[in-house]
């Protein structure tokens, strides 16, 4: 059984900051490779990944801005946001896979709004 919860959400002006988090429960979390995605209307394209190994990739869209670090003491993704633009807005979901299964955390909705 795993579960992820998100949280950090909020609303922050345009060049503001913020930190998601996604906190795993389940076992073996330094094993997994960990994503964020943000949702769209019809689509739900990835925004950062982790690997096992804590080498992050990101999105064109993100690069030099967000940060994404794992700490496996705490089972915990964190994405740190920088320099916030309106169209970062959205609802972003934490994912992991584990043997072909796709798990997904509620999601934590951010609105970038002067």
């Amino acid at each position: 059984q795993v579960q992820l919860v998100e949280s950090g959400g909020g609303v922050v002006r345009p060049g503001g900051s913020l930190t998601l988090s996604c906190e795993f429960f389940g076992t073996r979390f330094s094993e997994h490779g960990m994503t964020w995605y943000r949702q769209y209307s019809t689509s739900r394209p990835m925004v950062a990944r982790i690997s096992a190994a804590g080498n992050p990739s990101y999105a064109d869209a993100v690069k030099g801005r967000f940060t994404l670090s794992r700490d496996n003491a705490k089972s915990t993704t964190y994405l740190q946001m920088d320099n916030l633009k309106p169209e970062d807005s959205g609802l972003y979901f934490c994912n992991v896979r584990i043997t072909d299964t796709d798990y997904w955390g509620q999601g934590t909705q951010i609105i970038v709004s002067s």
